[in-house]
């Protein structure tokens, strides 16, 4: 990648992005799109993030964070994602998580020619799932461990739903994966984020919408066969597991979304987190939103600690502290 093909983010302080085209796919073309931000000091350790579903990389306090303490930081706007969409296309849409794959390719290329020899990649949401995936099928020698916040690793919803409905719905999503699944609106988590409510983040809304957008059947079956292939293989670096240390259940008050998970079962993500390999830290955070990096200062600050301390005994030839 040439100095000339790198622009200024639109988070500027020193944030750059490309575009990276990808072979064109079911919807034509296709690209998705590399931040970065380089730490002041010379360094060969490296954060790669990837987003979560209805997102974007958007978490710029964390990546300085991370910028500060002496790591080259990197994110991935996914394919349809943010920064990567393109006219015409339809957000979000994929209908196999492998499809991911060049993208994170293309950004661990980057980071590669970038002479970044150690890198930790951290996924959100969807993004967990994608990352751990990816890490346990073809993943860079050059990613030398896993950091996971709140990964989707399981449907939230009633068992005979996740044994019934969900694989009813991904044997139909092969044959009509551009039909919509409904889902009732629900902006309680978006009011927890954003600052045109009672959160403290500035973000586009047309990225990240206020109510998740109702999935096609082509998304639903990506999800559920990722979920069950990553079921059968194991991870082979150390993971970091963290989430929040409580959901939102049916019925709970609306207070409850400022102090847990509004999108997954914790539970869940416990079990089947600590499936994903045979080194593995799991961390639960109190107060912990989805994100955690978009939580309360606290659980962010508790959650950067964890991360850096985490870092620092996984990767002690590389881990810095300020």
């Amino acid at each position: 990648m040439k100095d000339s093909d790198w622009t200024t983010d639109i988070f500027g302080d020193g944030f750059e992005m490309t575009y990276v085209n990808q072979s064109s796919d079911y919807s034509g073309a296709i690209r998705c799109t590399v931040i970065r931000k380089l730490s002041a000091q010379p360094s060969q350790k490296a954060i790669l993030y990837i987003h979560g579903f209805s997102d974007y990389f958007l978490q710029k306090e964390m990546a300085q964070m991370f910028i500060d303490h002496g790591y080259n930081f990197y994110a991935i706007d996914l394919r349809k994602y943010g920064r990567s969409l393109m006219k015409g296309q339809r957000m979000f849409q994929v209908r196999d998580l492998h499809e991911y794959f060049p993208d994170i390719d293309s950004a661990v290329k980057i980071m590669a020619n970038d002479n970044n020899c150690e890198i930790a990649m951290l996924g959100h949401s969807t993004g967990g799932l994608t990352a751990s995936l990816y890490m346990s099928e073809t993943p860079s020698a050059l990613i030398k461990a896993l950091m996971l916040n709140s990964p989707f690793l399981d449907w939230n919803m009633p068992a005979y739903m996740k044994k019934i409905i969900v694989p009813a719905i991904s044997m139909l999503g092969r044959l009509f994966p551009n039909i919509r699944v409904h889902q009732k609106p629900d902006t309680g988590y978006a009011e927890t984020l954003s600052n045109r409510y009672d959160g403290e983040w500035d973000y586009r809304d047309d990225w990240k919408p206020d109510s998740l957008p109702d999935p096609d059947m082509g998304w639903i079956r990506a999800i559920d066969k990722g979920q069950r292939q990553l079921r059968r293989q194991t991870v082979k670096v150390p993971i970091l597991l963290m989430h929040s240390s409580a959901s939102v259940n049916k019925g709970d008050p609306e207070d409850k979304y400022f102090h847990a998970d509004a999108i997954l079962n914790v539970d869940t993500i416990s079990y089947y987190g600590l499936r994903l390999g045979s080194d593995i830290t799991e961390v639960a955070f109190d107060d912990g939103l989805h994100d955690l990096a978009l939580s309360k200062k606290t659980v962010r600050e508790h959650m950067y600690k964890t991360m850096l301390e985490w870092l620092g005994f996984t990767l002690p030839s590389q881990a810095t502290t300020k």
